[in-house]
C-alpha cells in the first residue's frame, strides 16, 4: 500500500507594502494624535471650498451662450466671443483706463500712510494722546459703505454742504462736486483714506512693537536722532510687512468694488466712475435684459489679469531680494 506524500505548503510570499503606503500611514497616525487642530482648521477650509473652489464650477458659463432653462451643462458651447465682444467694445478702453487709474491713485496714496502714521504714534510718548489719535484714526473703518456716500454727499452739497458754506465764507461760488468728473476720483480716493489708514496702521504698530528696544538705546548711545533711528531701526523692522501687503495690494488693483462707486455714480460724472466692477453688476444684474455669461467673461478676465499682476510683483520682490509670498 502506497502512501501518499503530503504536498509541502506554499509559503505565501511576504508582502511588503509600498513607501508610499507607509507615508500614508505615518501621515494619518500624525493627523489623528493631533484632531484638535484639524477641527479648528476645518471651518475655514469648508469656506475656502463653498464659497471660492466650488463657484469656479460656473466660470464655465464665460465661454457659453448661458441658458438658464437648460442649465450650464447643455448650454452652447461659443469659445471666446464673450471676451471678444468685450475687448472690442465702445466702453473698453474708458472702463480700464478708470479702473487702473483709479487703482493706481488709490495704492500710491493710501499705501504710505498709514506706515507714516504708524511711525509717528511709535515716537509718542503721551499715553492718553496716543490713544486718543489712534480710537480718531480707527473710528471711521467702523462706518458703512452707504453712510459714507451719504456723509459725502451732505458735506459737499452746493446748497447746504459744510464745504461750500467754508468756500462761500471767502467768496467762492458753490460747486457741485458730485457733478464734477475729474473730481470724482480724489472724492473717493480721499474718503477711503480717512475710512482706511487708522485700520491699516494697526499692522504696522504691531510690528514696530516687536522691534528690540536695546537696538534704540544703543542708537541713542551713539547719538542717533530720531530720523536715524526710523530710518536705520524702524523701516528695515517693518518693511518686509510693507513688501507683502503691497503685492497683495497690486494683485487686488482691478477689484475695487461696486459698492462705493456706484453709490457715487451719477449721470454727469459717468465717464469717469465706469469702472470694471459697475460694468459687470450693470451687464450681469440691472439690465433689462442680462447676460451672465458676458458678465462672468468679464469678471474673468480681470481675475486673469489680478493673477498675472500678483505673480508679476511676487517675482520681482523675491529677484530684489526682499520679502514676497512664496
Amino acid at each position: 500500500m502506497s502512501t501518499v506524500k503530503p504536498q509541502p505548503r506554499l509559503q505565501k510570499e511576504q508582502i511588503k507594502p509600498s513607501p508610499l503606503f507607509n507615508r500614508g500611514r505615518r501621515r494619518l497616525r500624525y493627523m489623528m494624535k493631533r484632531w484638535q487642530l484639524y477641527v479648528l482648521l476645518s471651518p475655514a477650509v469648508l469656506y475656502l471650498l463653498i464659497f471660492q473652489y466650488y463657484p469656479m464650477y460656473g466660470a464655465q458659463i464665460a465661454f457659453k451662450r448661458y441658458n438658464t432653462m437648460v442649465g450650464i451643462w447643455k448650454s452652447e458651447w461659443i469659445g471666446f466671443e464673450h471676451f471678444i465682444r468685450f475687448f472690442n467694445s465702445y466702453d473698453f478702453w474708458m472702463i480700464m483706463r478708470n479702473t487702473i487709474g483709479l487703482s493706481i491713485y488709490e495704492l500710491i496714496v493710501s499705501f504710505p500712510l498709514p506706515i507714516i502714521l504708524a511711525l509717528s504714534l511709535n515716537y509718542v510718548r503721551k499715553h492718553l494722546f496716543k490713544k486718543s489719535v489712534q480710537m480718531i484714526t480707527y473710528a471711521p473703518h467702523f462706518i458703512s459703505v452707504v453712510v459714507m456716500v451719504g456723509m459725502l454727499v451732505q458735506f459737499l452739497d452746493p446748497r447746504a454742504g459744510i464745504l461750500n458754506a467754508l468756500l462761500g465764507l471767502f467768496g467762492v461760488e458753490p460747486i457741485n462736486f458730485m457733478a464734477q468728473a475729474g473730481m470724482f476720483k480724489s472724492i473717493y480716493v480721499w474718503s477711503t483714506v480717512w475710512q482706511s489708514t487708522g485700520f491699516a496702521c494697526i499692522i504696522y504698530l504691531a510690528a514696530l512693537a516687536s522691534v528690540d528696544p536695546a537696538q534704540h538705546e544703543a542708537a541713542v548711545v551713539d547719538g542717533a536722532t530720531k530720523m536715524q533711528r526710523i530710518w536705520h531701526i524702524d523701516i528695515p523692522s517693518i518693511l518686509p510687512i510693507a513688501i507683502i501687503l503691497l503685492i497683495l495690494n497690486t494683485g487686488q488693483m482691478l477689484n475695487i468694488g461696486y459698492e462705493k462707486v456706484l453709490l457715487m455714480q451719477n449721470p454727469l460724472n459717468l465717464r469717469a466712475s465706469e469702472i470694471i466692477d459697475t460694468y459687470v453688476y450693470k451687464v450681469g444684474l440691472t439690465s433689462q435684459a442680462p447676460n451672465f455669461s458676458y458678465a462672468t467673461a468679464i469678471g474673468l478676465f480681470k481675475s486673469v489679469v489680478s493673477l498675472f499682476l500678483l505673480l508679476t510683483v511676487n517675482k520681482i520682490a523675491k529677484k530684489t531680494g526682499q520679502s514676497s509670498l512664496w
